[in-house]
């Protein structure tokens, strides 16, 4: 088996790559973090006619935007009304509202950038993992269905019907969405980017960022960028970096593994439809297909170990044709979770954002925080914005929240992996 984030590097077909920054450059925003916010928001900029400068300290796509299943949902975890219940009344319709929108900005892109990112819009299935998530399931509908969104709630037989398996006691479908191989998606946001102008280097950590008269001043291993605005796009794998503060939040493991391409013959009833699933439970799973025909099965935690024994199971149990399917991979990816799983904007300063707290969701809202952020620095208009910048974010505990529910991911996994 191979690990880490082989298969999504092994299949994509968008090659970008680029070199380590060398010398000073100038720019109207530099951009730190390479995954779907930082390259939307480049690609944002340079569409703009801005100067723009994005580095990134290890590869495009490295962290959580090369790792993740590959969704493209609308909305967040939290059910619509949940959120008008945190944010208010009017903040919570207009973030529910240009969220339910995301998905299409993201395959407009694609599409108007000729991504080779496997892209699929057939909608995603929000399973029902036992009797009572059916419940779940309905509450949500009638939220979205309330506020016009194309969703359908299907009984337990339908739903067994377009996944598969037996196993699960109804869905909920969801036509805005879709799949895409993420990593191809980031890159093809990169290249895009520096088709446009957008100057982008890899292998260039941040050593230290700070205001330096009117502009940003930031210190790399070989070279400097002033710029007039900043955005921190680092989320849940920021590292530190002089003179900056990284935002609290939670970090959580998601950790998938995928089988070796299937014919039709042993896995043509699984997710014939080619929508993304994932479920209910409160230690979600997921499952979905790709173009090659590989069953990709995802789950909180990082244990390679337990997740395998896990993840064996979990398949067998789910499709029994797949009883003796060859794993030929598995990889793992961090997800930052804020307490009340809302993502936030924090100014860290003058012309300067941070983003961060996806909660799992991050490929449409990440390119949609990136795109509208970019245009707030540029054009001081914050009220583009999905959310109320904050000045200042705390949170509590994070790392003991992080191992409590770290623990809890691979306790569960193991129980059911001997069960």
């Amino acid at each position: 088996m191979k690990g880490l984030e082989t298969l999504w590097s092994e299949t994509t077909t968008e090659t970008f790559t680029a070199s380590p920054l060398q010398g000073d450059e100038t720019a109207d925003i530099a951009i730190i973090g390479g995954g779907f916010t930082g390259c939307s928001a480049a690609l944002e900029a340079a569409g703009q006619g801005a100067r723009v400068t994005l580095i990134e300290a290890q590869t495009i796509g490295h962290g959580g935007s090369g790792r993740n299943v590959g969704l493209v949902n609308a909305g967040l975890w939290l059910p619509p009304d949940e959120v008008c219940k945190i944010l208010g009344d009017e903040a919570g319709e207009h973030l529910n509202r240009v969220l339910a929108e995301a998905p299409e900005a993201v395959f407009k892109l694609i599409y108007q950038h000729d991504i080779a990112c496997e892209a699929k819009r057939n909608g995603t299935l929000h399973l029902a993992h036992a009797a009572k998530g059916m419940s779940e399931l309905e509450t949500r509908h009638g939220q979205m269905a309330k506020r016009g969104a194309p969703v359908a709630l299907l009984d337990a037989r339908e739903a067994q019907a377009r996944t598969g398996t037996e196993h699960v006691h109804g869905a909920l479908h969801d036509a805005r969405a879709g799949t895409i191989q993420p990593l191809a998606y980031a890159k093809g946001l990169a290249r895009a980017a520096q088709e446009q102008g957008a100057r982008i280097y890899e292998g260039t950590p941040a050593l230290s960022a700070m205001r330096h008269g009117e502009q940003w001043k930031i210190i790399t291993p070989s070279g400097t960028i002033r710029a007039k605005s900043l955005l921190m796009a680092t989320n849940a794998y920021h590292t530190n970096i002089q003179n900056m503060i990284a935002p609290k939040a939670s970090r959580v493991n998601f950790f998938q593994l995928a089988t070796a391409p299937l014919g039709d013959n042993i896995a043509g009833d699984i997710l014939r439809g080619g929508e993304g699933c994932w479920d209910t439970g409160l230690i979600m799973s997921s499952v979905r297909r790709d173009t090659s025909g590989r069953i990709i099965l995802g789950g909180m935690g990082d244990d390679a170990a337990v997740q395998a024994n896990w993840a064996r199971r979990k398949l067998t149990k789910l499709f029994p044709q797949l009883k003796d399917a060859e794993i030929t991979h598995a990889w793992a990816g961090r997800i930052s979770m804020t307490f009340d799983h809302l993502p936030r904007i924090l100014r860290f300063g003058p012309n300067a954002f941070a983003v961060f707290g996806y909660s799992g969701r991050g490929i449409a809202p990440g390119t949609l925080f990136g795109a509208t952020t970019a245009r707030a620095l540029l054009d001081g208009d914050d009220s583009v914005l999905p959310v109320v910048p904050v000045d200042r974010h705390r949170e509590s505990l994070t790392e003991i929240k992080s191992t409590i529910f770290e623990a809890g991911a691979r306790l569960r996994h193991m129980i059911e992996g001997r069960l």
